[in-house]
């Protein structure tokens, strides 16, 4: 390859990967080249983004609480006050292992300055406990996006729909987009689709495994008990949609989920569905986040974050760039991609996800 052009190439089309590039760019004075279309306007919900998530490590509560002040104004400044909404999110579980990661969760949040309630029983069915996290922070992903362009503009990141990209072992990627070749010193795979799409097959860490997942699209139909809730015993969000209908997304495959889904709304409740789309989704065998070059010297990817991660984007930029507070650093490189459970505990309470070697 021929000598770089950009710092970074950051592959990716979710909010993450998208302020990555901003933030790597304004903040820290690199050349970026941002590789990856955005996606809230065309196509069914994938993910949410939330400044609270399922986690029961106190370590990760503290990341994402001094982070989160200054992602709220990044996002402010790209979307304005339409960017992020307060809510209420429900999180709930049935089963005496998930109820006992509930109640740690309940606690963690409580200990790190939020609000955090049991939900009545009478709520949510017979058989699970929930609890509600008061005041939280939503992204609005259509917001976010319809700034984005003039963000990223404004910041010097040039954007190209890939054509082919060939990543070396050291890292080094070279794109070719329009018939242009384009050189960075470092590819960075900041989403689930960029990772299965772009890392090369003698780079794949053995701690990820793909699993099958939905999303579905009701038609109106009684409200939810809350706007977003997540099962934890299984992984499905359910998201209120302004029109009365419900976005759900999470693992397994369409006949599976649909079951899911109808059991979790309650068989009084009238469904039917206005859209429904498959995908492959990434997780760890650890259920934990997970960064840093795969196979110690390649692509750097970004797995595991789950709904908190655009929030977490200030911090993990200040990562990339070398400029990382020493307990951030701490944090991200205890979750390297490279990790195992003997050297690295730091798995989280998730589903019984096990998924397909990546």
């Amino acid at each position: 390859m021929t000598s770089p052009e950009f710092d970074f190439a950051v592959f990716g089309s979710t909010p993450l990967a998208h302020m990555l590039a901003g933030v790597l760019a304004s903040r820290h004075g690199r050349r970026v080249l941002l590789v990856g279309e955005s996606q809230a306007g065309y196509r069914l919900p994938r993910g949410i983004d939330l400044s609270v998530a399922p986690m029961t490590r106190p370590e990760s509560w503290s990341v994402l609480g001094q982070t989160l002040p200054e992602a709220i104004r990044l996002v402010g400044r790209i979307a304005g006050r339409s960017g992020t909404s307060r809510v209420d999110p429900v999180f709930f579980a049935e089963g005496g292992r998930d109820k006992e990661a509930l109640g740690h969760l309940r606690h963690m949040a409580a200990g790190f300055g939020i609000a955090a309630e049991p939900v009545a029983p009478s709520m949510l069915g017979a058989g699970r406990s929930g609890v509600i996290l008061r005041d939280a922070v939503r992204i609005n992903r259509p917001a976010l996006e319809a700034g984005l362009e003039r963000w990223l503009s404004q910041a010097a990141v040039e954007r190209v729909s890939v054509h082919k990209a060939t990543i070396a072992n050291d890292g080094q990627v070279e794109v070719i987009a329009a018939g242009q070749s384009h050189i960075a010193r470092q590819a960075v795979l900041a989403d689930d689709e960029a990772i299965m799409a772009w890392l090369p097959l003698r780079q794949w860490p053995p701690l990820l495994r793909r699993l099958a997942s939905s999303s579905i699209l009701t038609t109106p139909t009684q409200q939810l008990a809350a706007s977003v809730m997540l099962d934890l015993s299984s992984g499905v969000f359910l998201a209120q949609q302004p029109e009365g209908g419900i976005a759900a997304f999470g693992p397994g495959d369409l006949a599976d989920f649909s079951g899911r889904l109808q059991a979790l709304l309650g068989p009084n409740r009238r469904v039917e569905q206005a859209g429904q789309t498959t995908f492959k989704a990434l997780v760890t065998q650890d259920g934990a986040p997970a960064f840093g070059r795969a196979a110690g010297t390649g692509a750097d990817v970004v797995v595991g974050l789950g709904c908190m991660g655009a929030f977490l984007v200030p911090a993990l930029a200040r990562w990339l760039s070398g400029s990382a507070a020493p307990h951030e650093a701490a944090w991200f490189e205890a979750r390297l991609i490279n990790r195992t459970a003997r050297t690295a505990p730091v798995d989280e309470c998730v589903p019984g996800l096990v998924g397909e070697p990546a």
